[in-house]
């Protein structure tokens, strides 16, 4: 199982996060992910911790709970989604220049 907080701060460190996390047990492993472009946290992330009893009590105990300013999401994260393949951003509908009629 992995955990799901959102509404971190875009300043949130994977330290920080682990930090508060660490009161409910040993986490393994925090992941905050970057913007492409930016560089920049997308402002969510997940966590593992060592048992499933310890995401629970973290669960429990964080979500809805005010850090930093803002106050926390946290929930079971959901398995991600498979997207179909994008086609490529001009939509399938359009004519080439060599084809259009005027």
């Amino acid at each position: 199982m992995s955990i799901y907080v959102g509404n971190l701060p875009y300043q949130a460190t994977e330290e920080a996060v682990s930090e508060i996390f660490a009161e409910y047990g040993t986490v393994k492993r925090v992941q905050l992910p970057t913007d492409r472009e930016t560089g920049r946290r997308r402002g969510f992330g997940f966590i593992e911790m060592s048992s499933d009893a310890e995401e629970t009590a973290a669960i429990d105990a964080l979500d809805g709970a005010e850090w930093m300013g803002r106050d926390l999401k946290v929930n079971k994260a959901r398995p991600r989604e498979e997207r179909p393949a994008s086609g490529g951003g001009w939509g399938n509908n359009r004519q080439s220049r060599g084809d259009r009629r005027y």
